[in-house]
């Protein structure tokens, strides 16, 4: 997914980030070095002072970070909370650094926080299982090797960091004098928070729900070791969790990348659709007979689907799971390579 700039925003989305920060709720954007562009983290005034999300671990990100803090008069050892939406690296890998520096207490998801703090040893298994599951799936030894290398690299965007106060899913978190409700809505990542205020409907939803693009539903190791050897199913439960939010009272939805969300449940009734009409499409390419999930990812985006075979893996995994929970398609794991048939 890529992200529009701030200069991209419409009116409506303008008026709805003035609100907010007339709610004491201030957008800062950060540069990354990844696909997707700048990544917002907001400030939210009050007591305790707090950052929700803190952009990737370098030299440049915390430059741009601490000018935005400036620019709304604080300095960065002002800071005295950090909240963690979900544990990829553009949302948390500075917290090591802000806890150095600022001595910054982090908050997150009670089931993140032995992730954050023993990070490389997290990073390093979820990579070796994106490795395995990349084999299993049809992509060559040779390219899962060379991606498993390089994500090994990118891991280090992150970096081990101390945990202060556990979330469980649904408890209260006081930001700035209002009281915000914890959602755990894995889908995106296992460990994704939507802090909703209720009384003003207001959410700060991390990449859960993005305005402009739609959030991956990415293949990641189980947080609470519930898969028993099972491949996860990231995107059945990224419905099952729009359809949770799309019960909330929400005005105002502040995402982790782009403007604002401003009608909730259109856009999840938007994202479903999409995910309907992708699946059938998957299914189209299965009446020709059985294929592995990287031949049909290969069939779908060609030579994209070698550079960022993890990604096209995952997105073609999580469709054939909503065609296998509905009866539609099968799953041969009998041999080296997975196979999937219509039914």
């Amino acid at each position: 997914m890529s992200a529009p700039r701030s200069t991209q925003l419409t009116d409506r989305e303008r008026e709805a980030l003035d609100a907010a920060r007339d709610a004491g709720i201030h957008r800062i954007s950060i540069p990354t070095p990844f696909g997707i562009g700048d990544v917002n983290v907001y400030l939210v005034e009050g007591e305790p002072l707090t950052l929700v999300d803190c952009g990737p671990n370098s030299a440049t990100s915390l430059d741009v970070l601490e000018a935005g803090l400036a620019d709304l008069g604080h300095a960065l050892a002002d800071v005295e909370q950090l909240v963690i939406t979900h544990q990829h690296l553009d949302h948390v890998g500075l917290a090591a650094t802000l806890g150095r520096r600022a001595g910054v207490a982090v908050t997150c998801l009670d089931l993140l926080a032995p992730v954050l703090e023993d990070w490389l040893t997290f990073a390093a298994s979820d990579d070796d299982d994106a490795r395995t599951l990349m084999l299993r799936h049809g992509v060559e030894p040779h390219v899962a090797d060379a991606l498993r290398a390089v994500a090994e690299i990118v891991q280090h965007w992150g970096a081990p960091t101390p945990v202060g106060r556990r979330l469980a899913d649904g408890e209260t978190l006081t930001l700035g004098g209002h009281d915000f409700t914890t959602h755990h809505r894995p889908g995106h990542s296992p460990s994704d928070t939507l802090l909703h205020d209720p009384a003003r409907r207001i959410a700060l939803c991390g990449d859960h729900l993005l305005s402009k693009v739609s959030s991956n539903a990415l293949i990641s190791r189980a947080l609470d070791g519930s898969s028993n050897g099972r491949r996860p199913q990231p995107l059945v439960q990224y419905r099952r969790s729009l359809l949770a939010t799309r019960e909330l009272e929400i005005e105002i939805g502040l995402g982790g990348h782009g403007g604002p969300v401003l009608d909730h449940r259109a856009l999840i009734d938007d994202r479903i659709a999409h995910q309907d009409r992708r699946a059938e499409q998957l299914l189209g390419l299965l009446t020709h007979g059985p294929r592995s999930a990287h031949q049909l990812a290969t069939t779908m985006w060609g030579d994209i689907a070698v550079t960022q075979a993890y990604l096209t893996l995952s997105e073609v995994l999580g469709h054939l799971d909503l065609l296998l929970d509905a009866g539609r398609v099968t799953e041969d794991d009998s041999a080296e390579v997975v196979r999937f048939e219509a039914t």
